[in-house]
């Protein structure tokens, strides 16, 4: 398993013993690097592949593939973010791109302007200012009907989104053979296609019992009884969702008690150990008391070595 140690400003490590937290953090920065990298275009949750010639020059390609391959198997967040295109690609099927999928704006609006042309001569107008991209894309011919309108512009969005960029799909494609990822893609492409293309998901209240093993004091004690007041609201474990391989070790769930050794050095706010996912939560005398606090605690906390 991969060892992630953050550092401060003057380069200190963070202290303790390593078991995930940190992984799994240094894991779901990476990604976000990734998917807001210039090596991906598009919508947010929805990217194809961009044309970038530093990330060429430095095989960024492959390292990025190399990375989501790693995340995948080290218990990192999977990169939901790529469109389905792009994944219908990369398991070895065919792909169809909308006009939609082409990212550059300005493209975009002129291809626009030919699909909706109603006449061959509203076509050559439309079709004018991209003589210079249709002879570099292999796309300039005459126009003889309106049926030749639609097979340019499937031709034109063939080539922005797919074969422009089949340089940087074969070497993301390498990345992504590492730990054998990509082979399991394809042989299992229901199985992975939640991970690389986004699927809205909210964490609900029943998931988040099965995931906690919550440590409550004995039955019939007065610690017993005001512990199972308490309603778990969200969870920190260093990732943002559950990861594609679960947690480990599993997410527990402790309580403070007041008259606790360390209570009265945080009286008031949850705390959220991420290398053993265990969250320890104070009680309070209400229920809003409790939301308060927790709310406070989890917009206040903004990563290892950036609290």
């Amino acid at each position: 398993m991969i060892c992630v140690k953050f550092s401060d400003d003057m380069g200190k490590n963070e202290e303790g013993v390593h078991l995930g937290g940190p992984r799994r953090e240094f894991l779901r920065l990476l990604m976000d690097t990734i998917a807001r990298s210039a090596m991906f275009e598009g919508k947010e949750n929805c990217k194809n592949l961009a044309l970038d010639s530093t990330a060429l020059r430095g095989d960024w390609y492959y390292i990025s593939g190399r990375a989501i391959a790693v995340s995948l198997v080290h218990g990192g967040p999977p990169p939901n973010f790529l469109s389905p295109t792009v994944f219908s690609l990369l398991v070895g099927n065919s792909a169809n791109p909308a006009l939609e999928d082409i990212a550059d704006l300005e493209l975009f609006e002129k291809v626009k302007k030919i699909s909706q042309s109603t006449t061959l001569e509203d076509l050559e107008k439309s079709k004018e200012p991209l003589l210079d991209y249709l002879a570099n894309a292999g796309c300039l011919r005459p126009m003889r009907s309106l049926r030749d309108r639609d097979l340019l512009v499937h031709d034109i969005v063939m080539f922005q989104v797919i074969h422009r960029v089949q340089g940087p799909f074969q070497r993301f494609c390498e990345g992504l053979k590492t730990l054998g990822v990509l082979e399991k893609m394809r042989r299992h492409p229901d199985s992975f296609r939640p991970l690389f293309c986004y699927e809205p998901h909210m964490l609900t209240a029943d998931q988040v019992d099965d995931l906690f093993n919550i440590h409550l004091s004995p039955e019939g004690s007065n610690r017993r009884a005001a512990e199972e007041m308490v309603k778990i609201l969200a969870f920190a474990t260093g990732a943002t969702a559950v990861p594609p391989i679960g947690f480990s070790p599993a997410p527990s769930i402790e309580f403070i008690h007041r008259g606790d050794d360390d209570f009265s050095s945080t009286p008031i706010f949850p705390l959220a150990n991420t290398c053993v996912n265990c969250i320890r939560l104070p009680l309070h005398v209400s229920y809003q008391l409790f939301k308060e606090k927790f709310d406070f605690a989890l917009g206040n906390t903004y990563g290892f070595g950036r609290v």
